[in-house]
C-alpha cells in the first residue's frame, strides 16, 4: 500500500527557513514549518514541507535569491500505519 509524498526543503540555519519562508508566504505557495525527518537529517532544525508538485516553482525561487542557503530538497513516502 503506497504511502503520500512529501516534500522537504533542509537550511543550514533557521535564518535560511524563514528568509524562504517570507518569500513562499508573498508567493501563495502552501508550505508548512516542520521538524526536519530523522531519515533525512540527525540534526535537530527546521525544514518546511510542501507539496512535490511545488518543488520547481521553489527551486527557480532559490536560483534568484542564492543568498538563501539550502542543505537539499528531499521527496519521502510516507506510509501509513496499519494500527486500527
Amino acid at each position: 500500500m503506497g504511502g503520500q509524498l512529501n516534500c522537504y526543503i533542509l537550511f543550514p540555519s533557521h535564518t535560511d527557513g524563514l528568509a524562504l519562508e517570507k518569500i513562499l508566504k508573498f508567493k501563495k505557495i502552501k508550505y508548512t514549518i516542520v521538524p526536519t525527518p530523522r531519515e533525512l537529517s540527525k540534526s535537530c532544525g527546521i525544514s518546511i514541507m510542501i507539496n512535490p508538485d511545488d518543488k520547481e516553482n521553489v527551486r527557480e525561487i532559490l536560483n534568484v535569491n542564492p543568498e538563501i542557503k539550502i542543505n537539499g530538497i528531499y521527496t519521502i513516502e510516507r506510509k501509513r500505519r496499519g494500527w486500527f
